[in-house]
């Protein structure tokens, strides 16, 4: 085996992409567990636990620099907080399920037969090698397409879930907070064709427009609207203050 595939990949809108390692060693090495290392005896650099330590940085740099690039409205903490969430074992692990790769994975005995390779940690660890395996091997640009192909549905439901659960509901709650009134979104416009259609949604407060906001879906347009008004609130609260 020369090269992890998304063959296996069922989602809709990725693509398929491979990859062939020029140095089939580094692969060898990101799919080493340290259990199989020191079952046979190969010494502690002979396992993925170095290169999971660099995949975890370029995982870090390119879903870093994906959401920087693709979300310009959004504040560092909401950055945080979606990248957050698709970096960790618990998004991982599945990612490195739908590619097969735990039965790739060089484990010890004991551990393959306690069920090794379908452990979340272990999948998570090796996904992380195998990612900074490809960076050594084929650069950034390689490693950035290959995760993005995989990573971008998670990203997009992490933001879609931070928007839904912090705008709309941090408003409702500044609102009642404040007793500023009933929140209610309203679709002004609707521009583009029926495959990449840009909604318009404006946020009233007892039916006085407070904000407007767009998006490629209603729900994300009134996740904007909801965002800008609940900014435009605080600042006026900030300023009754002072």
């Amino acid at each position: 085996m020369d090269f992890i595939n998304l063959a296996k990949t069922k989602g809709k809108g990725v693509k398929k992409v491979e990859y062939t390692f020029q140095n089939r060693d580094l692969l060898q090495l990101a799919l080493t567990h340290s259990s199989y290392a020191n079952e046979n005896r190969m010494g502690h650099t002979k396992n993925n636990e170095r290169l999971e330590f660099l995949g975890d940085s370029v995982l870090s740099i390119i879903v870093s620099n994906y959401l920087y690039r693709q979300f310009p409205d959004l504040a560092e903490g909401e950055l945080t907080k979606i990248r957050a969430g698709v970096v960790c074992e618990v998004a991982l692990a599945p990612l490195a399920r739908q590619i097969g790769l735990g039965e790739k994975i060089r484990l010890g005995h004991g551990e393959e037969c306690s069920g090794g390779c379908d452990r979340d940690s272990i999948l998570a660890d090796a996904f992380e090698a195998h990612l900074g395996a490809m960076y050594l091997d084929g650069g950034l640009s390689v490693a950035t397409d290959w995760l993005l192909a995989l990573i971008v549905p998670l990203i997009e439901k992490a933001s879609h879930n931070r928007m839904s659960q912090d705008y709309k509901t941090a408003l409702q709650e500044f609102s009642q907070k404040g007793n500023s009134g009933k929140i209610t979104y309203e679709t002004i416009a609707e521009s583009g064709p029926d495959h990449d259609k840009t909604f318009t949604v404006r946020a009233l407060i007892d039916e006085k427009p407070i904000s407007e906001g767009e998006g490629h879906s209603k729900k994300e347009a009134e996740q904007n609207s909801a965002q800008k008004a609940l900014s435009l609130l605080k600042g006026e609260t900030e300023h009754e203050a002072l």
